[in-house]
């Protein structure tokens, strides 16, 4: 109880978020400085990726401030997943200082702000391995193009009690589904303070509500440019974890963590700008749909199956992507259907967009996000035609209409997979040599360990039959 109070004390001594901009793009580093000073800020937690999306972080004390603004903090590269071999280990942090926020609680030691960073070499050379800037690369290809890659997410996850001794269980903590309100939807509140925490931290939500399984949540982020999306994906999830915790929960992102119940997805909507108008948009077309967007479509729908190994990374991943529990495993399109892998929604002008619903939120959103865009803008500089959409109910369709309609199915498993990833040049070149080697070797590894488990399904059905 005296800590809780001196907790309290030390919190109310620090200065209000009252009056932090929402806008830091152009920032410098005297200006950051200033803003530290301001606030009280104790720590800087410089923050980045690994290949697999888990985030990480190095954190400088007030002392240190100047020089991780200077991009000078280096961290041993060798022991993060997909990085660098013992023998060239040395990874410098350089912060983007327009994402300088200020975390909204105040821990016990402090008060603490996050910066997202590029990872470069020694020799201040950005690094083939790092993921954020794998995605800023195909963000360049975009507008060399004259395109600017516009993107909003869904993000779906559970909410789970955990067990006496605070370890992790599956049971949910209501009994609620689709939309319900409370007292079913015992998440309510949970969602009030997650969605207050990541406006303080400057982006928009645009809906949440309880999803269709006991236990799930959606969150949907408004859209923006790709990057900003990737870098609030990561945030995101941060925050989502820390307020559960902070309430006794287990907040989870893993694609299908109960059988015989849905599995939680990260439908992306995107879109291709030319300046502030929607290049996807066009009022005389049929569908009102440009050129540029059956062309980008059609690009998404030829990849799908090479990037799916990066948009669903897991090996539980591909228990989601099963008929029966609204998961896409059709490669075609949609105007309204949603049993494809891309539906378009209805509106038009500047919210005309395109959603992919196969990707899952235990991705890398840094690296879901170049291989999709990467994908789109094959379709578009090879001016791809766009096949016929499929406004019937896919499931129920015959093995000749399937033919008839060039429907193709998503890989069946990771293995199947990483295979296809691993043929498809296109999503390779986007990743790059490094990541591509990188991700093929974790991923395989994973699979390794997973096929020398002998789960209870294997118990149950062959130990007393063979």
């Amino acid at each position: 109880m005296a800590q809780a109070k001196q907790r309290a004390a030390s919190s109310t001594e620090r200065p209000t978020l009252e009056g932090f901009p929402t806008d830091l793009a152009g920032a410098s580093k005297d200006d950051l400085l200033d803003l530290t000073r301001k606030f009280g800020v104790d720590f800087i937690r410089l923050q980045f990726t690994d290949i697999l999306g888990i985030n990480k972080n190095v954190e400088v004390p007030r002392t240190q401030f100047g020089k991780a603004l200077d991009g000078e903090i280096m961290f041993d590269g060798s022991s993060i997943e997909g990085f660098v071999r013992i023998e060239e280990s040395d990874m410098l942090l350089k912060p983007d200082l327009a994402t300088f926020r200020i975390l909204p609680y105040d821990d016990e030691g402090g008060r603490v702000a996050r910066l997202l960073c590029d990872i470069y070499t020694p020799d201040e050379q950005p690094f083939a391995g790092c993921p954020r800037t794998t995605l800023k690369r195909q963000v360049a290809r975009a507008r060399k193009l004259g395109f600017s890659m516009m993107a909003g997410c869904e993000a779906e996850f559970f909410l789970f009690e955990k067990s006496a001794d605070g370890g992790s269980t599956t049971a949910t903590h209501d009994s609620a589904a689709y939309f319900d309100l409370s007292p079913l939807d015992k998440g309510e509140e949970i969602r009030r303070v997650i969605i207050d925490q990541v406006e303080q931290m400057g982006f928009e939500v645009e809906a949440a509500h309880h999803e269709v399984a006991t236990g799930q949540h959606e969150i949907d982020l408004r859209y923006a440019d790709a990057l900003v999306t990737a870098d609030n994906l990561t945030t995101f999830k941060f925050i989502v974890r820390n307020v559960a915790n902070r309430y006794g929960f287990l907040a989870s992102f893993m694609p299908k963590p109960i059988q015989g119940m849905n599995g939680s997805g990260m439908h992306t909507h995107q879109s291709l700008f030319r300046g502030k108008e929607n290049a996807f948009f066009d009022p005389k077309a049929e569908y009102q749909l440009s050129r540029t967007a059956l062309s980008y479509i059609e690009g998404l729908l030829q990849h799908a199956r090479g990037f799916c190994a990066i948009t669903n990374p897991l090996i539980n991943s591909y228990k989601r992507l099963v008929p029966g529990y609204e998961a896409p495993v059709n490669v075609a399109w949609s105007m309204r259907n949603r049993s494809p892998l891309v539906r378009i929604p209805e509106r038009r002008g500047l919210g005309t967009r395109c959603e992919l619903r196969m990707p899952d939120p235990s991705c890398n959103p840094y690296l879901a996000l170049t291989v999709q865009l990467a994908a789109g803008l094959d379709g578009v500089e090879q001016k791809l035609e766009a096949r016929e959409p499929v406004n019937r109910n896919i499931f129920t369709m015959s093995y000749r209409d399937r033919r008839k309609y060039r429907i193709d199915e998503l890989p069946r498993d990771l293995h199947e997979a990483l295979e296809m990833f691993e043929k498809d040049d296109v999503v390779k070149a986007a990743m790059g040599e490094h990541l591509t080697e990188r991700f093929l070797e974790a991923k395989r590894n994973e699979i390794l360990q997973y096929n020398l488990q002998v789960s209870r399904w294997e118990i149950d059905n062959y130990l007393g039959r063979y």
